[in-house]
């Protein structure tokens, strides 16, 4: 199925090669420099892949910038990068301010969980999101908070400071963790606001899910929202959440993709939809696509370029997924992207 999908999306990508839009890719010595920047949600994936792809295409190398999704969608808007990433899809003022239509195209399928730092607790922490919300808001001030209690009977919770740990910089991840709380909290987007950019009312600021990472790695009794890949190579404590079917569930591959394959019948012609709070009493609530963005048409070489590389990634590229905490993309997806492809290809 993947295979099938990947000779559908070379029709689709090869629409980038048709105009000159981006002026990013350089060519020297013979070696093509390509350019991209965004989510950090995806740096992983991505960092395997591109270093995988140098050594079967020597002549290719690819420098992509971790940098957020908002910082990424911002340089594709400015022309000065071949492609960019995100974890949620452009807004209508951000597709307008583009100039020129850009493509979404779902990479990989991840999770935003919540890591805490707490050595003492014994067990796997519950929480649900008004716990969450109330967590974010400034409310719940210490571990040994009635709410937590009330969701960990059984857990002897410490009575110690808790501190909230967040994205400082324009993110994706942002954007999927607050879109997951304004579904749940119908107080939260009027008190604290859904988006990639968030003027959180309490906690501790870090950039990019590195930053979120080490300062929960260095704060005892921190608690916050990071990409699964970075908990996982971090060997961060994550918590279970309580879906919409009233289950906790942690973010493992299973649990993400079963979120996906829940979602299906929303997903539209532009492949820009929700995974959060998905169907399913085996859904993890806080999954997402990772997108890659190109404008429909970018100038040679980086067009044909990033036909051969989304050809490449959608093939050997999905094997290395779950190796680094991605769902690859399911079956069922790639059949029902395919029509939707073919169509954007005419």
């Amino acid at each position: 199925m993947i295979l099938s999908y990947t000779k559908t999306l070379l029709v689709c990508l090869a629409l980038v090669t048709s105009a000159s839009v981006s002026q990013a890719a350089e060519s020297k010595g013979g070696k093509l420099l390509m350019t991209g920047a965004g989510s950090t949600f995806i740096n992983p994936l991505f960092s395997k892949w591109f270093s995988e792809y140098n050594k079967k295409f020597p002549n290719v190398e690819i420098n992509y910038q971790s940098i957020g999704s908002g910082g990424g969608i911002k340089q594709l808007q400015k022309k000065t990068i071949d492609f960019g990433a995100t974890d949620v899809p452009m807004t209508e003022k951000e597709l307008t301010d583009a100039g020129a239509p850009v493509l979404h195209f779902p990479v990989a399928i991840g999770a935003v969980v919540l890591s805490y730092n707490l050595p003492e607790l014994k067990g796997e922490l519950n929480l649900d999101a008004a716990t969450i919300a109330a967590i974010v808001k400034g409310k719940i001030k210490s571990w040994d908070d009635a709410a937590l209690k009330a969701l960990n009977p059984t857990l002897a919770l410490p009575k110690r400071p808790l501190v909230f740990v967040y994205r400082s910089d324009s993110s994706g991840t942002t954007g999927v963790f607050t879109e997951y709380l304004g579904k749940s909290d119908a107080t939260f987007a009027k008190e604290v606001g859904v988006g990639k950019a968030i003027k959180w009312p309490t906690g501790l600021g870090g950039k990019g899910n590195e930053g979120v990472t080490a300062n929960l790695k260095n704060t005892v009794g921190s608690i916050g929202y990071v990409e699964l890949t970075y908990a996982l190579n971090e060997k961060l404590r994550m918590a279970a959440i309580k879906n919409p079917a009233g289950k906790f569930v942690v973010a493992e591959l299973g649990s993400v993709t079963e979120a996906a394959a829940q979602s299906l019948k929303s997903i539209p012609e532009d492949f820009k939809v929700s995974l959060t709070n998905a169907p399913g009493a085996k859904s993890y609530p806080i999954s997402s696509f990772a997108y890659l963005l190109a404008y429909e048409k970018t100038a040679k070489p980086a067009g044909e370029e990033l036909v051969r590389l989304m050809n490449w990634a959608l093939v050997d590229g999905q094997k290395m997924a779950p190796a680094l905490g991605y769902a690859p993309l399911p079956a069922a997806l790639v059949k029902k992207m395919q029509p939707a492809l073919a169509k954007m290809a005419n």
